[in-house]
Formats: structure tokens, C-alpha cells, sequence
């Protein structure tokens, strides 16, 4: 394949009918609430709630701390009813959206941009035992018993276990029972 022939391969795709470029705003998050979400009512009765949540960056300062990113998240409709049902200030949550712009003048007269994440959608990533186990401290980390046999969790999705029944790991392929398991770096796909 020539380079030109790549080139105008890659801008066949990237334009849409009309002959403009397409352009992407995506975001994927995972992170924990910074603050219970707070829902409001729009004059016409949509709901949307407004959240923080904050990521952990992937590396270490020269300090060895490690950082953290915080973003403003909202939701609309019945999904904004979920987050601020079952999610509270420490659960973990997967957003998925993009993100949006607006300008406002403040009290002193003086413009003001803040950038959000307009969420598509919202994962919960942990039940709600572990969340409500946390209690009034979210920087407690949920123990480890109760996340075994865990199939993961999301919003309107039952893991099909009450809470305090064992799961039955014997059908899980990736069970280790414990057992260091050896992965080359020729078997992974990336």
C-alpha cells in the first residue's frame, strides 16, 4: 500500500457526506464519586444530576504518590435518577461520554468556562453491599471476600446472588483457586 493511496483511503473514511471531516469527543472514565451526585428537576421535568468523580493517573510522581485527575460529570433522564439512587461520595463508577463546554458571567461580572463530561452512560462497577459496607468512610477499600465470584456489576443489571451467599466458582475458567498463573507476553493480544 503507497502512503498516497493510504492517505486518501483515511480521508475517505474520516469524511461524512457532505465533505466535512468527522471529529471525535469521546471519553471513557473509571474512578470513584467525589461527592454524593445531586439531582435536580428542569422547568419541563428532566431530571439531571451533577457529579465528581476522580481517576488515579498511571504512574507515580517523584515522590512515589500517586495522583489523582478529578472531573464534573452530569447525566440526564432515568439515568440520572439511577446515579443518585445507588451511587453515592466513594463508589466506583465507569462513565462513558463526551465532553462539553459552556459559558456563563459569575456574580463579580467575569466569564467563566467550565468543561464537563456530558455522560452517555454510567457503569456501576461494584454492588451495593461493598458501597454501603463503606459507610461514612469512602476511602475505606471494600474487602476482598466480597468481590470473589463477583461477575461484575452495572446499572439495571443483578449479578443473580443475594448478598452473603458464596459463589459457585467451579464453572469459572479464570478461577486461579489461588495459584500463580504464568502469562508470556506473546499471549497477550496487545
Amino acid at each position: 500500500m503507497t502512503m498516497s493511496f493510504a492517505i486518501s483511503l483515511l480521508k475517505t473514511k474520516i469524511n461524512d457526506k457532505k465533505g466535512e471531516v468527522l471529529m471525535i469527543n469521546r471519553v471513557v472514565l473509571v474512578g470513584r464519586l467525589t461527592r454524593d451526585p445531586e439531582l435536580r428537576y428542569t422547568p419541563n421535568g428532566v431530571a439531571v444530576a451533577n457529579f465528581g468523580i476522580a481517576v488515579n493517573r498511571p504512574f507515580t510522581n517523584q515522590r512515589g504518590e500517586r495522583e489523582a485527575d478529578f472531573f464534573n460529570c452530569v447525566v440526564w433522564r432515568k439515568q440520572a435518577e439511577n446515579v443518585a439512587n445507588y451511587l453515592k461520595k466513594g463508589s466506583l463508577a465507569g462513565i462513558d461520554g463526551r465532553l462539553q463546554s459552556r459559558r456563563y458571567e459569575n456574580q463579580e461580572g467575569r466569564q467563566v468556562t467550565v468543561v464537563e463530561v456530558q455522560a452517555e452512560s454510567v457503569q456501576f462497577l461494584e454492588p451495593r453491599s461493598v458501597t454501603a459496607s463503606r459507610g461514612s468512610d469512602p476511602q475505606m477499600s471494600p474487602p476482598m471476600d466480597q468481590w470473589e465470584g463477583s461477575q461484575g456489576y452495572s446499572s439495571g443489571q443483578s449479578s443473580g446472588q443475594s448478598s452473603g451467599q458464596s459463589a459457585d466458582l467451579s464453572n469459572d475458567p479464570f478461577a486461579d483457586a489461588g495459584k500463580t498463573i504464568d502469562i508470556s507476553d506473546d499471549d497477550l493480544p496487545f
